[in-house]
């Protein structure tokens, strides 16, 4: 698949949207890929997920004991990437506002992981994650994404390969461009801006 075809997959889907919007991370945006959209087609999910497996490079592949992503938008991603990967796949939560393995799911020390994310824009959210797999006894050997919107500013400490790159501008709230300005701005997300 080139960009094109996966970009497509998404405006199939009807989940690039464009407009003002607010982001997880607090930040605004004139564009929102709504991951949810694009992945509630199972086959089209299997196809971006099988996609991505098949980019990482073989000894990460064949690293991976698990893959683990964040709840609520990274569970179908983490759950397509361990289908195609033939690995478990679990999801952490924010019971109490930090992420933590719950419902019976539990990382032998040492188990090597793939930490899956639907979107990473500021990374924050990533990070958070690998710190609780991590706590867990896991070894995040990599982490992946569907889509990277940060620009290339995420740094997660361990080696990310994300499906593609969209490089949209966002802003904080107090540094709109007046065109943004002018637009109502929406929250499209799960999650409470922060």
């Amino acid at each position: 698949m080139t960009d094109d075809d996966i970009l497509a997959e998404f405006r199939a889907a009807e989940a690039l949207l464009e407009g003002h919007f607010i982001l997880s991370s607090g930040r605004h945006s004139a564009r929102y890929l709504q991951c949810a959209r694009v992945l509630m087609d199972p086959r089209r999910g299997a196809r971006l997920a099988d996609e991505l497996a098949a980019r990482l490079p073989s000894d990460v592949r064949s690293a991976i004991d698990a893959v683990v992503s964040p709840a609520m938008g990274g569970v179908i991603a983490g759950h397509e990437m361990g289908r195609s990967l033939g690995r478990p796949a679990m999801f952490l939560e924010r019971p109490t506002g930090t992420f933590e393995l719950r419902r019976g799911f539990r990382l032998d020390p040492g188990t090597r992981v793939l930490m899956m994310e639907d979107v990473v824009t500021t990374g924050l959210s990533s990070r958070e994650a690998i710190a609780a797999i991590r706590a867990a006894g896991g070894q995040v050997v990599a982490a992946a994404a569907l889509v990277d919107r940060s620009n290339g500013q995420a740094d997660l400490g361990v080696p990310f390969y994300p499906l593609i790159r969209l490089e949209v501008p966002s802003y904080e709230a107090d540094a709109l461009p007046p065109e943004l300005a002018a637009i109502p701005a929406i929250k499209p997300g799960s999650r409470a801006a922060a």
